[in-house]
C-alpha cells in the first residue's frame, strides 16, 4: 500500500535539508523577485482584480535596491569606479539605500545628498549605513549651486576617485527593471497582466518595467501616476514643459521638476496626477485595511490606480498591477504621526479637551507641590508617599523648573546606590517636565507624554500652575464620554 505519510515525511525532511544547505553569498543575491499581492479592502469599488508588487521585501526595503547595485556593476564593468572609491548621489533616500548596500559589500564609500523635504527617518537610515548625507534647500532651481543635484555633481568633481551615478540619466536605472521587474511581473501574472500602475520619479521603474511589458504584449497599458506640483502630467499631455506648473507637495519619491533621459513616454498610455492628501489618506488605509505599511508614494500609486480603474470603467477581466515602492518605516515622524498629518490639513483636528478642562475634571484638586533643587532625595520620597504623587518638579532658589524627579527614576538610582537618599534631589533629577498654556489641547499634551515626559506641567497664570499625567487625561476623556 502506498505510504502518503511517510512521503510527506520524507518530502518535509527534504525541504529542511534544502533550507539547510542553500544561502546566499551576499544580501546583495536577496534583490529582486518580490511578491505579488492581491488588494482585497481598499478595492471593494471596483471589479479588476488589482495585485501590489510589493517591493519593501527588497533587503533595503525599496524598489531601488534593484537600481542601485545594477548601477553599479555597470559603472564597475566600464571601469568609473575603482576599488575603495566613493559613490556621490543626489537621492530621496531610496536609491542612496540600495546604493549603500551595494556599496558595504563591495568596499566603497558612500556621500548621498537629499532635501530637506525628505524625512529623517531616511537621513538616519543612510547614516546608519556609513554613508555621509549632506541636506540641501527643496525649493530651489535644479540648477542653482544649493540644490541636491548640483551638490552632488561638484561634490563628485571635487572628491578624487569618486563616482556620481546620476540615476536621473543614467540609463542603468531603466535597464535593471527591464531586466527584473518586467520579467518579474510577467511570469507572476503568467501574461494575464493588462495594466501596469507605477509612480514617477527618475523614470527608471516604469520606463524599464513598461519596456520589457509591452515587448511581450503591446496591448499591455501603462499609467503614471505624477504628484500635483510636478511637471509630467502636463509634459505628458503637451510635450512642453512649462515651468508654471512646478510647485510645492510633499509626498516623496515621485514627481519631478525636471525630464530625465530615463522617462520615455512612448512607453506610457496616461499619467494621473495626485495630491499629496489622497496619497497619504490611502497610504494609511493600505496599513491598516491591508496590512501593507508603505510609504507616501505608494499610496499615491494605489490612488491613481483606482482612480484610473473608475474612469477608465474597467471590467472584472483587467490584470491590474500596482508597483509599491518603499516601506512606510521611512515615514513614521510624518505620514504615520497624527499630528504631523493635521498640522498639514490632511486629517481632521478632533476636537480634544484642553489642558484647562482637563485640570477641572480632576477627581480631586490637589496643591501643586514641587521640590528645591537642594532638598534631600529622602524629603522628597517622603512628600511623594505622603502626598500620593508619583512625580515632582524641581526648582532652582529663582523658582525657575531646572528638573523633576519621577518613581522609576528614584528606583534606578536607589537599587544602584542606596545612600542616593541623603544627597541632594539635583544629584539625581532627569530634565524639566514641559510647561504648557491652559489652552492646550489634549492630543498636544498625549504627543509631550508619548516622548518620555512622566507628565507636563500646566501654566494657569503667572504664579499657579498644575500637573497633568496620564491617568489624568484618560479620566477626562472617559468622562466625556459619558
Amino acid at each position: 500500500m502506498y505510504n502518503v505519510s511517510g512521503t510527506n515525511n520524507y518530502l518535509k525532511r527534504l525541504k529542511i535539508y534544502a533550507f539547510i544547505f542553500m544561502w546566499y553569498q551576499s544580501i546583495l543575491e536577496t534583490i529582486g523577485n518580490t511578491p505579488l499581492i492581491r488588494l482585497n479592502s481598499i478595492t471593494k469599488d471596483i471589479k479588476p482584480t488589482l495585485l501590489a508588487k510589493v517591493e519593501y521585501f527588497n533587503p533595503g526595503h525599496s524598489v531601488k535596491d534593484r537600481i542601485g547595485l545594477k548601477m553599479l556593476e555597470d559603472a564597475e564593468k566600464e571601469g568609473l569606479i575603482k576599488p575603495g572609491g566613493t559613490i556621490i548621489e543626489g537621492t530621496s533616500g531610496n536609491t542612496g539605500m540600495g546604493l549603500a548596500l551595494a556599496a558595504i559589500i563591495k568596499g566603497y564609500r558612500c556621500v548621498f545628498t537629499t532635501t530637506d523635504k525628505q524625512s529623517m527617518e531616511k537621513v538616519n537610515i543612510l547614516r546608519a549605513m556609513g554613508a555621509e548625507v549632506k541636506i540641501c534647500p527643496t525649493n530651489v532651481e535644479p540648477d542653482d549651486p544649493r540644490s541636491y543635484y548640483s551638490v552632488a555633481k561638484r561634490l563628485s568633481e571635487e572628491i578624487p576617485n569618486s563616482w556620481y551615478p546620476n540615476q536621473y540619466d543614467n540609463l542603468s536605472n531603466y535597464q535593471a527593471h527591464y531586466e527584473t521587474t518586467g520579467p518579474e511581473l510577467w511570469e507572476q501574472t503568467d501574461g494575464k497582466i493588462t495594466h501596469f500602475v507605477a509612480g514617477m520619479g527618475t523614470g527608471g521603474t516604469i520606463t524599464g518595467t513598461a519596456k520589457y511589458l509591452k515587448e511581450k504584449n503591446p496591448d499591455i497599458k501603462i499609467i503614471g501616476v505624477d504628484s500635483v506640483g510636478s511637471v509630467y502630467k502636463s509634459y505628458f499631455k503637451t510635450g512642453v514643459f512649462d515651468k508654471s506648473q512646478i510647485g510645492p507637495y510633499l509626498t516623496e519619491g515621485i514627481g519631478e521638476d525636471i525630464i530625465p533621459a530615463n522617462v520615455d513616454f512612448s512607453y506610457v498610455d496616461e499619467v494621473v496626477q495626485c495630491p499629496d492628501k489622497e496619497a497619504f489618506v490611502t497610504t494609511r488605509a493600505l496599513a491598516r485595511q491591508e496590512g501593507l505599511f508603505v510609504g507616501g508614494s505608494c499610496g499615491a500609486a494605489a490612488w491613481g490606480a483606482i482612480d484610473y480603474i473608475k474612469n477608465a470603467k474597467l471590467d472584472e477581466n483587467s490584470v491590474v498591477v500596482v508597483l509599491l515602492p518603499d516601506s512606510g518605516t521611512r515615514y513614521v515622524s510624518k505620514i504615520y504621526n497624527d499630528e504631523w498629518m493635521i498640522r498639514n490639513g490632511f486629517m481632521d483636528q478632533r476636537n480634544f479637551p484642553t489642558a484647562q478642562e482637563v485640570i477641572s475634571k480632576k477627581p480631586v484638586s490637589r496643591t501643586f507641590l514641587s521640590a528645591n533643587h537642594t532638598d534631600l532625595l529622602d524629603d522628597v520620597i517622603k512628600m511623594m508617599h505622603e502626598k500620593g504623587i508619583s512625580q515632582v518638579p524641581v526648582r532652582d532658589d529663582a523658582g525657575e523648573f531646572v528638573g523633576s524627579v519621577h518613581e522609576k527614576l528614584i528606583l534606578s538610582q536607589l537599587m544602584e546606590d542606596p545612600n542616593m537618599r541623603t544627597k541632594p534631589v539635583s544629584d539625581i533629577m532627569a530634565d524639566p517636565l514641559p510647561v504648557i498654556d491652559r489652552k492646550s489641547g489634549v492630543d498636544q499634551i498625549t504627543g509631550l507624554l508619548n516622548s518620555g515626559n512622566a507628565a507636563v506641567i500646566v501654566k494657569l497664570d503667572d504664579s499657579e500652575f498644575e500637573i497633568i499625567t496620564r491617568s489624568d487625561i484618560i479620566q477626562s476623556i472617559a468622562n466625556s464620554a459619558n
